[in-house]
């Protein structure tokens, strides 16, 4: 039989038993659970969260092996979202896990994000439209946003705070015009410092135009971690708290961690900088 102070009594000490029971009562939604959702999901789960909204459309195949918590030979195939579910539960039969599996939309935002105190972004890199939808639903409902990018082996995270910098105005996609502007756009604004340019051994395989790239586990273990701890932090409101228009961006390769601070997100004048620079290389020929 499940007991969920056994289960979870490890994490105090470093939580107070009135702080579990408060992390214990949240909800959080996830869209997304490929690389960095499914590893959000499990690492949420082991800190005692009980409710989760989840969603996702697609199916794990055998390329998601190398860093995707759901990617088993067993499960190859599989609804993501069904998959996921299932070993959330695993882990905590307690849950009450609400599943999205045909991802999110006008149509089912609202229901995706009823009654959630904290939003995590785990969308495709270019489900740009998606998370333009939910990002402007989270600022109306006033949830607070975390979104942690696997950048190599490093993370670079944001967060977006409920009457603080907003998504738009820290990523101004409506300062360009192509979609793949939009993209560079959010490329530039998810990663200021690039740090994880300086050991691209392939540059071939990171191609924007076929829209996909290189990622490790060791990233995606990371933005795990980072995101974790934030939830913690915005949903006991404990510790400080970086939010845009700072960045964090930790890389284990290069042994550095950076804070970054963008005045004005991507019209500041390093950003727009950035934006040609990347320009002229992601959409060359």
């Amino acid at each position: 039989m499940f007991d969920y102070q056994a289960a979870f009594s490890r994490n105090i000490g470093w939580v107070t038993d009135a702080e579990q029971d408060v992390l214990r009562g949240k909800r959080i939604a996830i869209a997304g659970m490929g690389g960095v959702g499914s590893e959000h999901l499990v690492t949420l789960v082991r800190l005692g969260v009980e409710n989760f909204n989840i969603s996702d459309f697609d199916e794990f195949e055998i390329h998601n092996i190398n860093r995707q918590a759901g990617a088993l030979l067993s499960r190859l195939g599989g609804k993501k979202c069904q998959v996921m579910a299932d070993i959330a539960r695993d882990t905590n039969p307690q849950l009450a896990l609400n599943e999205f599996p045909e991802g999110i939309s006008e149509g089912n935002v609202d229901a995706f994000l009823n009654n959630v105190d904290l939003y995590v972004d785990s969308l495709d890199f270019f489900a740009l439209e998606a998370r333009k939808l939910i990002f402007r639903r989270c600022e109306e409902l006033k949830i607070p946003v975390i979104t942690a990018a696997p950048l190599g082996m490093g993370v670079a995270f944001l967060c977006f705070m409920p009457g603080k910098m907003t998504y738009e105005d820290y990523f101004r996609f409506d300062d360009v015009k192509s979609e793949e502007e939009q993209l560079i756009q959010f490329l530039i604004g998810l990663s200021p410092a690039m740090m994880q340019r300086h050991y691209l051994v392939d540059a071939s395989k990171a191609d924007f135009k076929a829209r996909k790239g290189p990622s490790l586990v060791m990233g995606v273990k990371l933005c795990a971690g980072v995101a974790a701890t934030y939830a913690l932090k915005i949903l006991l409101e404990r510790g400080p708290v970086i939010h845009a228009p700072y960045g964090l961006h930790f890389d284990a390769y290069r042994n550095r961690t950076k804070i970054t601070w963008r005045p004005w997100g991507n019209r500041n004048p390093l950003q727009r900088i950035a934006f040609h620079v990347a320009k002229r290389v992601v959409l060359s020929d």
